[in-house]
């Protein structure tokens, strides 16, 4: 089909300015089938894609501003495919499973609006058009947080919006320094992610730039140091807020490590594997000893965020297939099953309204369908073998354990604390006696929230025994990528890192 990427974008937006036609009382089914069509349309997107060709596929060129190399630019490979079926997959899911009643049609209104901001950054070949929607995407999240977060959502949502702006200003500033080297380079401007990549950068270039980068991606992921406003955000964010966050906008970070880090800096990327390694595993203990800390079980699943996360940017780093290929699978079953477990808190509190464990126990006996779900998701956030969560972690850490077999040791050795964390609020959520009156008469899951969270419980145990869909056509797009930042290295030192840590064939 011409032009589905451009639909894909601007559809849930048109649709969104409908909305506000729509009457209240159907917004809902209205929200629903808008947010159904587009994910039929990204799944006939996949069907259409050609797992052998690595390249960039379905792409679209529109001059913006010729004279400096301004385009409406897309384009979709095997790293950036299902990033977009999973964004909108997880919205789908989210509005059928939607617990929040006051001012639904803003709501449902907005995060369509924010749904074209996701699928225009994983689509985006134009460094200024993918600034523009990675910048666009923060307003519906402040607006959701703001208006129907919890009693800290001013301080939650600004803070977000703080965080993620600064960041992302330096990294404007390292994209026009970028376009300006590729014009005294060509003399012609440029701001094509394919045009950029065939440039080759001086090695201390490629450092600033990459610390330039660095700032909006790790803030957006976030990595440790600058994670403090994640569980502000997932706090006081209302459960929708929630599993998009977790699912989608922080994978932005993570994907543009892979889309602009490793191919644009490949020298500099290698320089900083073992830096980068370090910070990711300082983020699985710190923030895993963080989440055994919490009471509250949604702060859990925040924390546990971050951990994970850290597990995603060690397989980045590892610059090889596997640990590539490993995290862009990891990207797919975080934000299958973190959106999951932020759904199911979100089921609780609708009941109750506390997210505190001290306030259950015993639920399994009153809510036997819930338990079971909630203990499925569990063992696939700890990586349980046959489950979603094991087959990234498992090729992220064996992908990294061809650079250091010792941090790789460490990294796996933590996320045992995972395992520790998580089974600890099962525990003390839905095992033991009720001891409190008010949860002898809770209702199991409605057939709206089983119509929301059996779909994901069939991912996490297909995808975790069948993982080859997603596996083959990353692939090819990962050995490509590889590929290039070989090609590209500007010092030996990087070209023997490179050549090391991949399959000789595949790199020279």
């Amino acid at each position: 089909m011409e032009h589905i990427l451009s639909i894909l974008i601007f559809f849930p937006a048109f649709a969104a300015a409908i909305g506000f036609i729509v009457d209240k009382d159907a917004i809902r089914t209205y929200g629903i089938t808008v947010t159904a069509i587009e994910f039929l349309l990204s799944c006939f997107l996949w069907a259409s894609f050609d797992s052998n060709n690595a390249g960039m596929q379905f792409t679209e060129f529109i001059p913006i501003i010729s004279q400096y190399g301004i385009a409406y630019n897309l384009g979709l490979d095997g790293i950036s495919l299902f990033l977009v079926v999973m964004t909108t997959f997880m919205t789908m899911i989210s509005i059928i499973g939607l617990t929040e009643k006051r001012d639904l049609k803003n709501l449902i209104i907005t995060v369509l609006f924010l749904e074209m901001t996701m699928v225009g950054v994983f689509v985006a070949l134009d460094a200024i058009i993918f600034y523009l929607f990675w910048e666009l995407s923060l307003v519906p999240m402040l607006y959701i947080v703001g208006a129907w977060g919890g009693k800290l959502r001013i301080y939650a949502s600004v803070k977000f919006f703080l965080y993620t702006f600064t960041g992302s200003l330096v990294m404007l500033v390292g994209m026009l320094y970028l376009g300006y080297v590729y014009f005294q380079a060509t003399g012609n401007w440029s701001f094509s992610l394919l045009d950029w990549n065939m440039m080759m950068l001086p090695y201390n270039m490629q450092l600033w730039l990459f610390v330039a980068f660095f700032l909006g991606f790790a803030i957006k992921v976030p990595m440790v140091p600058f994670h403090t406003w994640l569980p502000y955000a997932h706090g006081q964010a209302p459960t929708i807020g929630s599993v998009i966050l977790a699912a989608v906008l922080l994978k932005m970070g993570t994907y543009g490590f892979i889309r602009f880090s490793l191919p644009l800096f490949p020298d500099a990327s290698v320089a900083m594997m073992i830096p980068m390694a370090i910070l990711a595993i300082i983020a699985i203990i710190y923030t895993a000893m963080v989440a055994y800390a919490q009471e509250d079980m949604k702060q859990v699943i925040a924390y546990s965020s971050v951990s994970h996360m850290g597990v995603i940017i060690l397989g980045i780093f590892a610059l090889n297939v596997e640990g590539i290929g490993g995290s862009l699978f990891l990207m797919i079953s975080h934000g299958i099953v973190s959106g999951a477990l932020f759904m199911l808190v979100g089921v609780i509190y609708d009941r109750r309204h506390t997210k505190m464990m001290s306030e259950f126990g015993g639920l399994a006996r009153v809510m036997p369908m819930y338990a079971t779900i909630f203990g499925v998701m569990l063992m696939a956030s700890v990586g349980l073998p046959l489950t979603i969560g094991f087959v990234g972690e498992f090729l992220s850490l064996l992908g990294f354990f061809a650079v250091s077999p010792v941090l790789t040791a460490i990294a796996g050795l933590t996320i045992i604390l995972g395992a520790v964390y998580m089974l600890v609020l099962y525990k003390k959520t839905f095992f033991g006696p009720i001891t409190n009156p008010l949860n002898e008469k809770l209702q199991d899951l409605k057939g709206r929230e089983i119509t929301a969270l059996v779909p994901l419980v069939m991912l996490v145990v297909y995808l975790g025994v069948y993982p080859k869909p997603i596996l083959d056509p990353v692939d090819k797009s990962v050995k490509q990528l590889v590929q290039v930042m070989y090609l590209k290295s500007v010092t030996p030192e990087a070209k023997t890192t490179i050549a090391s840590v991949n399959t000789i064939g595949e790199t020279k």
